[in-house]
């Protein structure tokens, strides 16, 4: 087994922000450029026709770009999911799939489910799972009016439970309004981690669109994620 890079965790301050085009387009990214990367999603809710690890497995063009080891049909959170659907999910199955996904892989690269604090099982969370497997957290936000507040929420979250942060990304960022051309400025204040953006993609396959996330991320974000420990 070659060399392990440290697990990087893809978390945002909610849901339908843009994880799994993130995800992709890193992922995608690091295998161009000879990493043997995976993405991991610990549970899929909402499949079908949600399936988070096949949209990035497709845009990789490589079924081994992705993995996920649990599928529930409610589209809820995984622990609710589970309930509904009247099916066993503990949190150490969780945490030992994703932990054998990362050791067979050189560039582990987790994807989370909702924000932070989405219930995974029993009672722990998503941001329980991040810190378990000491990962360093990417955070996806939104661009718009309201993202200050929630992601710095997130950030405050993240290093409370001394969580390393790589960066933020600002999703769909069109900078129309004041708001978005303030934001990733005011986030850096705020924060004190790089911010980088990401445009409305054009594009309808997943291959199109992970590649429009490489081509927005400058090479500086993205050369931290070949770096391995050592």
């Amino acid at each position: 087994m070659s060399e392990t890079s440290t697990t990087i965790a893809i978390v945002g301050t909610g849901t339908g922000i843009g994880k799994t085009v993130v995800t992709a387009g890193i992922t995608r990214w690091l295998r161009e450029n000879g990493a043997d990367a995976r993405a991991i999603k610990p549970a899929q809710t909402g499949y079908p026709p949600d399936d988070d690890a096949g949209f990035v497995a497709e845009a990789c063009e490589a079924d081994e770009a992705a993995t996920c080891p649990r599928y529930l049909e409610p589209a809820l959170a995984p622990r609710v999911a589970a309930a509904e659907a009247d099916e066993e999910l503990t949190y150490d199955s969780i945490l030992s799939a994703c932990e054998d996904a990362i050791a067979n892989t050189s560039h582990p690269i987790v994807e989370g489910i909702g924000g932070l604090r989405v219930p995974l099982a029993e009672d722990r969370e998503v941001i329980d799972l991040v810190a378990d497997l000491e990962a360093t957290a990417v955070v996806v936000t939104r661009s718009g009016l309201g993202t200050l507040n929630h992601t710095a929420l997130s950030i405050e979250a993240l290093e409370r439970r001394g969580i390393d942060v790589a960066g933020i990304v600002c999703n769909e960022y069109a900078g129309e309004t004041v708001a978005e051309r303030t934001n990733p400025a005011e986030l850096e204040r705020m924060t004190g981690y790089a911010v980088e953006t990401v445009p409305p993609l054009e594009g309808e396959t997943p291959r199109a669109l992970a590649t429009g996330v490489e081509t927005a991320l400058s090479s500086r974000f993205l050369e931290q994620f070949l770096a391995a420990d050592g």
